[in-house]
């Protein structure tokens, strides 16, 4: 059993947001490989599905951002998840827009998000999928363009890179992490 965790803000405003991109992945997953659809659980929205035999688990943190170390606790203990079958996927400034960077420890960053879950697990050392989404031109704030929705051209080479997670997702099913940062780091 895996379990994805997808960070984003709830609601229409969010929905097509730099720091959505974790929201993105795990709804594009989730279509691919045909998931329930999603039920408030868990201080979220939460998919269950089946992906070559193994039962896998999508969370969508309702808590917004900062929180989302809630929503993943509370997961956890209801379901009685390790969190080494835990994966996190979140937007990564410090990675080019398209790139997606695998880890499996490291501090927060700056990321409101992950410092969240290593409060409410108590470690750096869980597994991550980092979605480049660039930094903002100097003199932007990093709020207002996180909370910004993707350019036109951005858009235009989304799938692509949504693809790529999805493969990632699937290889982590049936290889460890090390072997699939291997792979899919660029």
């Amino acid at each position: 059993m895996k379990c994805f965790i997808g960070l984003g803000n709830p609601g229409t405003q969010y929905a097509n947001t730099r720091h959505n991109i974790g929201f993105m992945a795990v709804d594009h997953f989730a279509k691919k490989w045909n998931f329930s659809s999603y039920q408030k659980k868990c201080k979220g929205l939460l998919a269950e599905g089946n992906v070559n035999g193994q039962k896998v688990y999508l969370l969508k943190p309702l808590t917004y951002m900062n929180l989302s170390g809630e929503s993943l606790r509370a997961l956890m203990d209801f379901y009685k998840i390790d969190l080494a079958d835990v994966i996190v996927l979140y937007d990564d400034m410090d990675t080019n827009y398209g790139n997606i960077r695998l880890r499996y420890k490291g501090s927060a960053g700056g990321h409101n998000g992950i410092k969240s879950i290593i409060q409410h697990t108590g470690t750096q050392e869980f597994n991550r999928m980092r979605i480049g989404i660039s930094r903002p031109l100097p003199g932007k704030e990093i709020v207002d363009y996180v909370l910004s929705p993707f350019s036109k051209e951005e858009f235009k080479t989304m799938d692509p890179i949504l693809d790529k997670l999805s493969d990632a997702m699937e290889f982590v099913l049936t290889n460890d992490f090390e072997r699939t940062m291997a792979k899919f780091n660029t």
